[in-house]
């Protein structure tokens, strides 16, 4: 199985202590198949790219992502995700934290001075509950990291006209309302472009999931 394509952010790349990352749909993976299969065989496929994106011998943290706005600690990895969770923060060197979607966003938040990372799980839901916000106010009560000393980066997500609400932007808003600077956004549509991207809308559910990928290294 060959590895699947992925791409970088240079908001990101610019920090030498983290390495991040978003793998895209991956061409030779039947995703049509059985849904157990399916996933294995995705994951498998994703876990193979992760490994030659840098990640290579890190364990993985993730998260239920229930569409809510609960953000959860991790340490160390576990065997099942974060219950009720949609966003990850760590300040523990190499445990890669992944957040799979398929046109909701990723949004990568790293702390500029490597105190800290987070990445959450925002679609329409998870954005009106405000966890980007909550993540910032998080990473501010665990680690001392004052919002002006984060990056925040949005990843693929679905956008208009593929999508009535613009959930990115309002994403953006949301960042900037909570005090940080620095916020950048991919402008890249999910349901737009069918050969790089999964899209849950435009493939009405019968599809795979793009990852997100985030370690402090």
């Amino acid at each position: 199985m060959s590895r699947c394509p992925a791409e970088t952010f240079p908001a990101l790349t610019g920090l030498s202590f983290l390495r991040a990352a978003f793998i895209q749909r991956c061409p030779d993976v039947d995703v049509l198949t059985g849904r157990e299969t399916a996933r294995q065989q995705l994951w498998s496929a994703q876990r193979e790219t992760a490994d030659d994106l840098g990640f290579h011998g890190m364990p993985f943290a993730t998260a239920e992502q229930v569409h809510g706005n609960i953000v959860a600690p991790v340490s160390a990895p576990a065997s099942t995700p974060a219950p009720a969770a949609d966003g990850l923060i760590t300040s523990t060197s190499r445990l890669c934290l992944a957040i799979s979607v398929a046109d909701c966003a990723a949004v990568f938040l790293a702390d500029k001075h490597a105190r800290a990372i987070a990445l959450v799980h925002s679609g329409k839901k998870g954005t009106e509950l405000g966890i980007v916000p909550k993540t910032i106010a998080a990473l501010q009560d665990r680690h001392d990291i004052p919002p002006e000393d984060l990056v925040v980066q949005i990843a693929p997500c679905i956008r208009p006209p593929h999508y009535e609400i613009d959930f990115a932007a309002e994403i953006i808003r949301q960042a900037r309302a909570a005090g940080v600077r620095d916020v950048h956004d991919c402008g890249t549509c999910t349901a737009s472009d069918p050969e790089k991207y999964y899209s849950y809308r435009r493939e009405k559910g019968r599809t795979g999931r793009l990852l997100a990928l985030l370690a402090l290294v």
